[in-house]
């Protein structure tokens, strides 16, 4: 395994009006970079702007569900091919000045919300994001949707995720953070999608604060990693630094635990030269379970994250694909 950069890596932009509505390989790309290569996504708003700041609790109902998560993309990788690895790194996320959020009849954890509603959001992109009655939320960007075209020949839904990415609703992919993804087809053909402002783990209730905006990566190849799912890194959090964070995909909560988990255990395998016993007892006591997103049907997305100090020297052997 290594991280491939070829000659000095170039800048990109992929406009807003160059988008698309399902995951396919047959989509040609908006162009090709090198490893390496900055790109810059202006990201259209998760309902393709058929809700405004002016929008009210009644505009749900009309809501044409054909027209969510607009993705910006694809972009073909240079040489990537399958069994490799797209390591990206998330340099910068911005927002809109507004957002909004909402209570969806038929979405989201908990089914005793039959009436829709609707949250409008201010802002400042400060620290903060007020709420009411003094509450709030930490101002935390990120988009909620980073994948490569699958290997199926048929187009695929956006919203539920699967093992190439997509729609995870990962809200530690902020910038500084670092994901992995396996190469499905050759170019990968990258895409992004679906900005958030802020959100939880788990998105309970089906959305975040949703909003248009821009996220600028560079975008490595690392070869022959053959990842079974994402990975990632978080941007350095306190004294902890950063975190490593394997993943799981499935359509049943406990499966996708035990994905996540296992993944840990064949990366402490490999990496630390300890056994798998002792593995499992080390993810035990060092690691934590998050689960993602919950809301997306008919996948639930969990991580398994073990803190960058925890795992000392052992955390060199990982550099290849934390650093940027």
């Amino acid at each position: 395994m290594h991280l491939l950069r070829v000659g000095l890596s170039r800048s990109h932009l992929v406009r807003q009006d160059s988008y698309h509505y399902l995951w396919s390989r047959s989509h040609p790309p908006v162009f090709e970079i090198d490893p390496g290569d900055r790109v810059t996504f202006q990201v259209r708003e998760v309902t393709s702007s058929q809700l405004s700041q002016k929008s009210t609790s009644n505009d749900i109902a009309e809501l044409d569900p054909s027209k969510f998560y607009p993705l910006a993309g694809p972009v073909r990788v240079r040489g990537a091919s399958a069994g490799d690895a797209l390591a990206i790194d998330v340099l910068n996320v911005d927002t809109a000045n507004w957002g909004w959020s909402a209570v969806m009849p038929g979405s989201g954890l908990l089914d005793e919300f039959n009436d829709a509603y609707l949250w409008n959001w201010k802002l400042s992109k400060r620290s903060w994001v007020n709420f009411k009655n003094g509450l709030r939320v930490r101002y935390r960007p990120f988009c909620g949707v980073m994948g490569v075209a699958p290997a199926n020949d048929m187009p695929t839904e956006v919203m539920p995720p699967e093992l190439h990415g997509g729609n995870m609703d990962i809200r530690h992919l902020t910038a500084g953070s670092r994901l992995l993804l396996p190469v499905q087809v050759d170019g990968g053909l990258f895409s992004v999608g679906d900005v958030h402002a802020a959100q939880g783990d788990g998105e309970v209730c089906v959305t975040a604060i949703e909003c248009p905006g821009a996220v600028t990566v560079r975008i490595n190849l690392i070869k022959g990693v053959q990842l079974l799912a994402p990975h990632y890194f978080t941007a350095s959090e306190g004294t902890a630094g950063r975190s490593y964070v394997t993943t799981g995909i499935a359509p049943d909560l406990m499966d996708a635990c035990k994905q996540a988990v296992r993944s840990m255990i064949q990366e402490l395998t490999k990496h630390a030269g300890i056994s798998r016993e002792e593995a499992y007892i080390f993810c035990s006591v060092a690691g934590d379970l998050r689960v993602h997103e919950i809301v997306d049907r008919p996948n639930w997305v969990v991580g398994f994250m073990i803190p960058q100090n925890c795992f000392g020297r052992v955390w060199k052997k990982l550099a290849g694909r934390s650093s940027s």
